[in-house]
């Protein structure tokens, strides 16, 4: 099987947050998914670029934010390169819906995927969720998706649904 190369951009979100032994609290410092995925995930057909734009809780994600996002992606999904978008996942929905709206045909795969728990929690959902959205940015069309607990969701209609602590597609009326 030949190497294939994937961008993997991080913004911040739970699933990159760390806690504070000090204080109790848990931030967003810098990410730590670049450690995670080369040290525990074993991916030898793989050559993985990272890009760590933000790093802040979705909640506090601005239009500016989600432009700056959305123009890093359309410059590195232009050669048919996947790209990976690990996000918090309040807004995830907003953020890859403002994505598909800004690229009409994406030349690639997107996939935004996140973590209800942070990934240093040993109950964390980060691992299975990261993994499963480099496997889909591998075989999945080109378009924008958000990939969760064991779904892959085509925009444009995918909420998060709260009650679930997850993701659904959705039919407009």
């Amino acid at each position: 099987m030949n190497e294939m190369k994937t961008h993997i951009i991080t913004t911040g979100g739970t699933i990159d947050k760390s806690y504070n032994e000090s204080d109790g609290t848990l931030l967003n410092r810098s990410s730590e998914i670049k450690k995670f995925i080369t040290d525990k995930l074993r991916l030898p057909y793989n050559q993985l670029e990272f890009h760590s734009i933000l790093n802040k809780d979705s909640l506090d994600m601005t239009s500016v934010d989600r432009e700056q996002l959305t123009k890093l992606i359309q410059s590195l999904c232009t050669n048919k390169t996947p790209v990976v978008v690990i996000h918090g996942t309040d807004t995830m929905d907003q953020s890859a819906k403002a994505c598909y709206d800004a690229i009409s045909s994406a030349a690639a795969p997107v996939v935004f995927t996140g973590a209800m728990r942070p990934l240093g929690f040993e109950d964390s959902d980060a691992r299975q969720n990261v993994t499963e959205a480099l496997f889909a940015a591998r075989v999945a069309a080109p378009g924008v998706y958000i990939s969760f607990h064991g779904a892959l969701h085509l925009l444009p209609n995918v909420r998060k649904n709260h009650q679930k602590g997850t993701f659904e597609s959705f039919q407009t009326p």
